[in-house]
């Protein structure tokens, strides 16, 4: 495969690239551009970020788990380029010497690389911007003091990358859902490859051959968000970074939970489609999703079929999706904001659900008019809690029908122990959950955020 991308101002054309190539390891092994480090190898502590930039705009991505032929079309910016041309230090560097925001030095560049990234951005919630980098020597305060610092101060003209055009359709890069269609249609066996924030760790942890490969990044159709005064619509490429803007004003509940199940770098490249289609048991969008009656949009060839996103997942590790068959879109009925999502994970942020549950509960003149609950980690798939709706519906809005319900559980579930939480761990967080919905409902602070000593 043959990719043309941008390399610190420099126009690069590669040949023959590997598709499960990283960008990490081309830099540092072909490039010699060892700024760049790797850590964890997994996309969870940002020592590997990089700057890229492209039509849409730049991001700050994990440089570990983004393969080579995503970046056809795009420009790269490592630590090594965010100096001038004439050495003068980026306005990030200059506060983080200042600001005494490093000590063994081996985070640094990754911290550099998002600081930068936000500030060519304008954005100032540094704490999420930083969330993805670990330091574990230095602490944050004076690398946070340094982002402030260098907030105002004018984004160096170097720092501006145009892309270069990419190279072109191929049968493993198709520019359409049109296309994709008609190729994953005549090589089913293939692997697609939409952020890479799952499949890069087959490659790097699981040593996995997932060959052959087609790239969905430049299907530039299934990037579409269409809100409309009825319905919400999202094309599977859908990165998680625009989804959770685009859930904010219409469940924000939902888009605090996308906030913490990934760092800037893991939302700027995970899909929606993608969090979908691997039917995780963990997956933290399918509740949300079941929750909010969505519906599940599939394509083979030119055939389009759609179901219920609760139907798609069938057993551990087995969805209903022929070979040959994508997700192309999920839509779900515009509607009044009774949408609450809990995640709990020994992490706050940036860590795998023990259990996430999701709850839609509709009331009228204090009876339940109409229930949607559905769970993560309760089971091997992202599951709807009927029996537990059904304890609620008709019945008055009250602490025992709570109660009740919470009971009804144990009926739709029986969780496994593992190294996250014990069954009965996880069923009695769920209760906690539902308990948890009623007493935000009544006005009551139950946020751990909001607990003061």
């Amino acid at each position: 495969m043959k990719i043309t991308f941008r390399l610190n101002g420099e126009t690069v054309t590669l040949d023959n690239v590997p598709a499960t190539g990283t960008l990490l390891d081309w830099l540092r092994e072909e490039r010699r551009l060892t700024g760049t480090k790797e850590g964890c190898n997994e996309g969870d502590c940002g020592a590997c970020s990089v700057i890229v930039t492209d039509a849409a705009g730049a991001k700050a991505l994990n440089a570990c788990i983004l393969l080579l032929p995503q970046l056809d079309g795009k420009a790269v910016r490592t630590v090594e380029g965010l100096a001038g041309p004439d050495g003068e230090l980026h306005p990030v560097q200059d506060e983080m010497i200042t600001h005494h925001g490093s000590q063994c030095g081996f985070c640094t560049p990754g911290f550099l690389a998002s600081m930068a990234c936000a500030h060519l951005n304008g954005q100032r919630d540094f704490d999420d911007r930083l969330a993805g980098n670990l330091c574990r020597c230095t602490g944050y305060a004076p690398i946070v003091r340094a982002a402030k610092a260098a907030a105002d101060r004018p984004v160096p003209d170097w720092m501006r990358d145009t892309p270069p055009p990419a190279e072109g359709t191929s049968e493993y890069a198709p520019a359409s859902a049109d296309e994709l269609a008609r190729i994953y249609h005549a090589e089913p066996q293939a692997t697609l490859v939409a952020g890479a924030t799952d499949v890069g760790l087959w490659v790097t942890k699981g040593l996995r051959d997932i060959a052959p490969v087609i790239f969905l990044g430049r299907c530039e159709d299934l990037k579409t968000i269409d809100i409309t005064e009825t319905e919400v619509r999202a094309g599977a490429m859908v990165d998680m970074e625009r989804w959770r803007a685009a859930m904010a004003p219409l469940h924000p509940s939902y888009a605090e939970m996308i906030r913490r199940y990934g760092s800037v770098q893991v939302r700027g490249a995970a899909t929606l489609g993608g969090n979908i289609a691997n039917g995780s048991p963990i997956g933290d969008n399918p509740p949300a999703l079941i929750a909010l009656g969505a519906t599940l949009w599939l394509r083979k060839g030119d055939d389009r079929r759609s179901l219920p996103i609760e139907d798609f997942f069938l057993d551990y590790g087995r969805q209903d999706r022929e070979p040959g068959e994508f997700v192309e879109a999920v839509s779900f009925p515009r509607q009044a904001d009774r949408l609450r999502v809990y995640k709990l994970s020994k992490r706050f942020d940036q860590d795998i659900s023990a259990v996430c549950g999701a709850f839609s509960i509709t009331t009228d003149k204090g009876q339940v008019t109409g229930a949607r609950i559905a769970f993560g980690g309760l089971a091997g798939v992202p599951r709807r809690a009927g029996h537990t709706e059904a304890a609620l519906r008709d019945r008055p809005w009250t602490g025992e029908t709570i109660a009740a319900a919470r009971e009804a559980l144990a009926r739709d579930f029986s969780p496994m122990d593992d190294m996250r939480a014990s069954a009965a761990y996880r069923l009695d967080a769920a209760g906690a959950m539902l308990e948890r919905y009623w007493a935000e409902d009544a006005g009551l602070a139950t946020s751990v955020l909001e607990v003061r000593a």
